[in-house]
């Protein structure tokens, strides 16, 4: 039976369904930006002030199961 697939609301249940999804599967999501620029708050009030961050590069996000 094919899993289902709920639509996602907010990225920590983005992050955590897509671990979920790679685990175990030996795969790779591979992101590449060019001159993208993002705003990271330095709180959570809504005057906080922001860090401006650019990116250039690749972002690999691999997932596996760790063996005890």
């Amino acid at each position: 039976m094919p899993e289902s697939i709920e639509a996602t609301t907010n990225w920590p249940d983005l992050a955590i369904g897509l671990y979920d999804r790679l685990t175990g599967r030996n795969a790779e999501i591979t992101y590449e930006f060019e001159n993208m620029e993002v705003a990271i708050p330095s709180h959570t009030a809504k005057d906080a002030p922001y860090a401006h961050w650019r990116l250039n590069g690749t972002l690999k996000i691999r997932a596996s199961e760790s063996v005890n």
